[in-house]
């Protein structure tokens, strides 16, 4: 090789560019983007595989050219070891950016506040978990100072800091973090509905143009939301956003870590509506689970006994989520673990919009076992119809409808297609 170029930047997430962080004795990474440039110019193509499989990266390289290049920031004094994310982990510092050496934080030095600083500066959300121990025992020095933040610094080492005054800190006591990963729901009547953006660098609206209700049923329980009812997408007219690989997702990595950022090309923002209210969990589509209704006022999720349960509200759940008619309502039915469970009995007349606009009583059970919370099988919506033929098998191209939420729209024509394929099958 024996020539320095720029990296191809096409489509890297950041949990694939934060192998160049740690070859670089840099901290975690923060942000990955590409830049464009008016001419191709000869770059190296890293072949992802090989990058994560330990490799030294030259042995990765292809020659190229390209007019996009890998931009990628990391921390340069904080990282987070051995955690689940890019947001969890063991806590190191490294104060000395000659030495390269990275030391460990004792519990007993370092606070909340400093927590929120070391979040923020990661590009993570706020924290969530501060223990000691939580990611392993320590792996390095100790670092000999205690830190001071008053939380609105942008980084730890800005902090006060002062001589630590224990006089010692055993190995299980080091400090382990969690901060609540960057992803949050924006514009909408509540957390579980709007534009669904990510932070990486900065907030950054997420592609919604491959987003199926499938992937949107991922993000809602992601965020702790209900089920998922409604995508709706828009051209942006924002000069970067992002799209989610969800094959990343569904290898258990983060929203955050599975992000690639979009630069140059137009792209389609996406707005959201999961349910806030009411979930089915553990079922085999999204119109079937065990029912979950969501407290307000803590935003904790509890089960319903089936005794406290009739049709009238399985029509109004149904309804709500955007499925057909119930089919199947007993216990038992998608039970795997004990759950807290509902304490009130619903008493729906089966035409309201949502459950929680149902009148409800104290429920007069006693007890409440597992095998006895609603599991709810609504029937699949009927969401693809052909108008104006002689049957309901004939139609217009252009006429064929969708259902999404509960309103009637012309399919898109997006691509410039003029035509559209659909199996008879999906009509019967």
């Amino acid at each position: 090789m024996g020539e320095w170029r720029a990296v191809h930047g096409i489509d890297w997430t950041l949990r694939q560019a934060a192998v160049f962080c740690k070859h670089l004795g840099c901290g975690s990474a923060i942000s990955v983007g590409n830049s464009w440039v008016s001419e191709r110019t000869p770059v190296w193509e890293l072949i992802r595989d090989c990058v994560q499989s330990a490799f030294a990266l030259r042995e990765c390289a292809t020659s190229s050219s390209s007019v996009d290049t890998l931009d990628l920031t990391c921390s340069e004094s904080v990282r987070l070891m051995n955690g689940t994310s890019l947001c969890s982990g063991r806590l190191e510092v490294k104060s000395d950016q000659s030495n390269q050496s990275w030391s460990s934080v004792c519990e007993a030095d370092f606070d909340q506040q400093d927590a929120e600083v070391v979040c923020r500066e990661l590009g993570c959300g706020p924290p969530s978990v501060v223990q000691g121990g939580l990611y392993g025992e320590m792996g390095s020095p100790l670092w000999s100072k205690e830190f001071h933040c008053g939380g609105h610094e942008s980084a730890l080492m800005e902090c006060k800091k002062s001589g630590s005054v224990k006089s010692s800190c055993s190995r299980n006591k080091v400090v382990g973090l969690i901060c609540s990963e960057p992803v949050k729901m924006e514009g909408g009547p509540n957390r579980c509905a709007g534009n669904l953006k990510v932070k990486q660098g900065d907030w950054k609206k997420v592609d919604g143009f491959f987003f199926t209700l499938k992937e949107a049923a991922i993000v809602c329980q992601y965020l702790d939301c209900g089920s998922a009812l409604n995508i709706d997408i828009t051209r942006s007219s924002d000069s970067s956003g992002c799209s989610i690989d969800f094959d990343c997702v569904k290898s258990g990595f983060s929203l955050k870590e599975c992000a690639v950022s979009l630069e140059s090309d137009p792209y389609f923002s996406l707005k959201l509506t999961c349910s806030d209210s009411v979930r089915l969990q553990n079922g085999a589509n999204l119109c079937s689970g065990r029912l979950e209704v969501n407290n307000q006022f803590n935003q904790s999720w509890s089960s319903v006994c089936e005794a406290d349960f009739d049709q009238l509200d399985a029509e109004v759940v149904c309804r709500e989520l955007g499925c057909g008619s119930p089919s199947v309502l007993q216990g038992r039915g998608y039970v795997e673990e004990e759950t807290t469970v509902w304490s009130k009995e619903f008493k729906c007349g089966g035409h309201e919009p949502a459950l929680l606009d149902c009148r409800s009583t104290e429920s007069a059970r006693t007890n409440c076992s597992s095998g006895k919370v609603v599991g709810l099988t609504c029937s699949d919506p009927d969401d693809v119809r052909l108008v104006d033929g002689a049957s309901h098998c004939t139609g217009w191209a252009v006429a064929l409808l969708f259902l999404q939420l509960k309103e009637w729209r012309i399919f898109p024509d997006l691509g410039g297609r003029s035509t559209l394929s659909v199996s008879c099958l999906d009509l019967l």
